[in-house]
């Protein structure tokens, strides 16, 4: 589903900027944002909870405060926040299900943006209000903009995953279909080779 061109452009000074975003399983959204043209790194990690409960097995309980999230490097002369926020929600995220992304349920698995900075806090909040206004989603919009709060990097098996693993069953169920809709959706933003880390 193509999400809405943004009306607000993002605006960021010359220099790599990072933002996170949390959409289900992080293996997919690494997936999809290392195939970014502009993305100089995608790693996985957990934001929301402590730094003590960040271990894959203590967040999968759903009770750490923790999201599967995406820290992505991007340069903004090449791919803008805004762009980042439309490939997140046309080819990544449902931002309609509450705590929940296909196979997926629980607290770990929320949607979410954690802008970093002013500039991006203001286009992600133009932006949620727009895609509410929209009409291309029936349901209520329920992905919600969260304060950073630390990111921590994910178990080293998890980073690269999708790229090291393309045939494990579940990147065959729900990922491999996510790059080819960012290919065909935004070929001017797609490219074949991954940003690795």
């Amino acid at each position: 589903m193509l999400a809405p061109v943004p009306a607000r452009v993002a605006s960021e000074p010359a220099g790599l900027k990072v933002a996170i975003f949390s959409g289900g399983c992080f293996w997919g959204v690494e997936g999809v944002f290392s195939h970014v043209k502009g993305v100089t790194s995608a790693v996985s990690g957990y934001h929301g909870g402590k730094a003590a409960t960040s271990q894959y097995e203590r967040v999968s309980d759903g009770n750490t405060g923790h999201a599967e999230s995406v820290r992505v490097t991007y340069d903004p002369r090449l791919v803008r926040y805004d762009q980042l926020l439309q490939v997140f929600f046309s080819v990544i995220a449902d931002p309609t299900t509450l705590n929940r992304q296909g196979p997926d349920s629980g607290t770990q698995y929320r949607s979410a943006l954690v802008p970093l900075g002013k500039e991006q806090q203001a286009v992600a909040a133009a932006y949620l209000a727009q895609m509410g206004k929209s009409g291309v989603w029936k349901s209520r919009i329920v992905t919600r903009i969260e304060p950073y709060s630390g990111f921590y990097p994910a178990e080293a098996y998890h980073q690269d995953f999708m790229a090291r693993n393309p045939r494990y069953p579940y990147i065959l169920a729900w990922d491999v279909q996510k790059v080819a809709a960012l290919k065909k959706l935004f070929p001017a933003l797609y490219q074949e080779a991954i940003t690795r880390g």
